[in-house]
């Protein structure tokens, strides 16, 4: 199990509370609110270990595309990158 947290400043504040997906063979959840301070906030709690790296890759990714300002808590159980940017699209959609 790991569980790291990225973070990163600037971006638009969300407003709002979101909750999408559930944590369950080869899927995850994110839960995305307002930032408590300035930036984004990802806390990952993964139980798939060594893949940090990755995860800060896709996550780094998905807020060049989407400059926001979070708090956000994804807990995998086996996904795939796709999936992760899947479920982090939807959050912010469901703001919308």
């Amino acid at each position: 199990m790991q569980d790291f947290t990225i973070e990163r400043a600037g971006g638009e504040p969300v407003r709002g509370r979101a909750h999408v997906g559930v944590v369950a063979s080869g899927n995850l959840e994110v839960l995305c609110e307002p930032p408590r301070g300035d930036g984004t906030r990802v806390r990952v709690r993964t139980t798939v270990d060594g893949y940090e790296t990755i995860w800060r890759t896709v996550i780094g990714r998905f807020l060049d595309r989407r400059p926001i300002a979070a708090e956000i808590e994804i807990n995998d159980f086996g996904a795939t990158p796709a999936t992760v940017s899947l479920r982090l699209e939807q959050a912010l959609e469901s703001l919308a």
